[in-house]
């Protein structure tokens, strides 16, 4: 057990010594796929809403689309919400460039097959202006605000197929820009950062797959997702001191992710990522590919590493998880070439509260019980009281198909009995 946090230091050291090396071979490797820097890259406006609000997901190198039990889906995927093993709350701080930061809550839980949940960012960097002298005249912030509300429902759902699972978020964003100073007298305009100030409407749209493939272990859950979202589709506006007026447009997305989990202690998570713009196509940004592998060491600690190409422009991360009772807490070290032409390195935290599965398991495990209850008693011929026990089970779970197939089994085989008496009594009336 000591052992393991001894191998995880000396994993961050070497890491981050070999950050650079790394960062060069991958903007190589871009350019040898052919992701040269797009013309239009950072043509849109709210850029904040690219920006990983950190943690876990960002360790991950942000491929997310198809990760379904966390509750940063809000980012990827909104409709995770709706297969959440439990109620969540967590809480996001990403240490981003020049002094910047991003602060996100986010809150999420689901009853039966529907989800729901809400979201809270906010990016803000200081603002300082000064005079042709050199005076600092205005201390402000920029900001960019945004709430999300979700809302998803998994259907189909079943003990086999685990459903389609679809949902959406609604997302409102104010970009407030603080009031500046005129040039030649200095003194501040007021309202003149309202005329730059934006309000944007925008809709992420999201569907998801869960099934087995090539599964060794045993685990109700299935190993592999497929994940396919549109995020930030809508319009901003701007100019609400003057003339009200359509803003450039928003960073559009659309994201196609797997997560597969192959040993129960590794995920291995991928995704390809497209910018639109939805007011001139022919303006939209370029492709960016995003990798992640998660190790867990034990059960309350594993260690996450990420990649991502967007623009040949490099971005590494690693991340270590520690989970305390319902609490699970996330770091990341990020090395950017994204964001930056010279080398950048920021830090980002999360905490996760689990608040429990509303009886979710505690069902699940009656439900076991009256089907393996039921099954003991119809190999001792009891078909009667076996049916009794799997009819208790689907009561619980309408969906647990072994109980459905053990009855109509059972349905069938009295049936036969009862045909097979029936014939022997006119043979002997005979």
């Amino acid at each position: 057990m000591k052992k393991i946090p001894a191998f995880s230091a000396i994993f961050l050291l070497s890491f981050c010594a070999h950050a650079l090396d790394l960062a060069s071979a991958a903007s190589d490797f871009a350019d040898s796929l052919g992701l040269s820097i797009s013309s239009n890259e950072g043509s849109t406006s709210f850029r904040s809403l690219l920006i990983p609000s950190g943690g876990r997901a960002e360790s991950l190198g942000t491929a997310c689309t198809a990760l379904w039990d966390d509750v940063l889906f809000f980012d990827y995927n909104p409709a995770v919400s709706s297969v959440l093993e439990e109620t969540q709350v967590a809480i996001w701080h990403n240490a981003w460039i020049a002094d910047s930061a991003l602060e996100t809550l986010a809150a999420s839980a689901r009853s039966g097959n529907l989800g729901y949940g809400a979201q809270v960012k906010c990016f803000y960097v200081p603002f300082s202006e000064y005079d042709l002298y050199g005076e600092r005249v205005n201390g402000s912030y920029y900001s960019e605000t945004s709430l999300a509300l979700n809302l998803s429902y998994n259907f189909f759902a079943g003990y086999y197929f685990k459903g389609l699972a679809v949902g959406a978020n609604a997302r409102a964003a104010w970009r407030n820009f603080p009031d500046y100073a005129d040039n030649k007298t200095g003194e501040i305009i007021s309202g003149s950062g309202l005329s730059q100030s934006a309000l944007a409407l925008m809709g992420d749209f999201g569907a998801l797959l869960r099934f087995n493939v090539l599964k060794k272990f045993q685990d109700r859950n299935p190993n592999l997702s497929v994940g396919l979202s549109v995020n930030s589709l809508g319009a901003a506006l701007t100019g609400f001191s003057k003339k009200i007026e359509l803003d450039d447009a928003l960073p559009t997305r659309v994201s196609f992710g797997v997560s597969w989990r192959f040993l129960p202690p590794i995920l291995f998570c991928a995704e390809f990522r497209k910018e639109l713009n939805i007011l001139s196509f022919s303006e939209s940004g370029g492709w960016s590919v995003g990798a992640g592998l998660e190790i867990s060491a034990t059960k309350f600690f594993c260690v996450d590493t990420g990649f991502l190409i967007q623009g040949a422009s490099p971005r590494v991360s690693l991340g270590g998880s520690v989970e305390l009772a319902r609490a699970k807490i996330c770091a990341c070290y990020t090395f950017d070439l994204t964001s930056s032409a010279n080398p950048v390195n920021h830090m980002s935290l999360s905490a996760r509260l689990r608040l429990g599965d509303r009886g979710r398991a505690k069902i699940r495990e009656l439900v076991d019980m009256y089907y393996v209850s039921g099954l003991k008693l119809y190999a001792k011929g009891n078909l009667e009281e076996a049916v009794h026990q799997w009819d208790l089970a689907l009561a619980l779970d309408r969906h647990f198909d072994p109980a459905l197939e053990a009855k109509e089994a059972a349905l069938r085989f009295a049936k036969a009995k009862e045909n097979i008496l029936d014939m022997q009594k006119l043979d002997v009336s005979r």
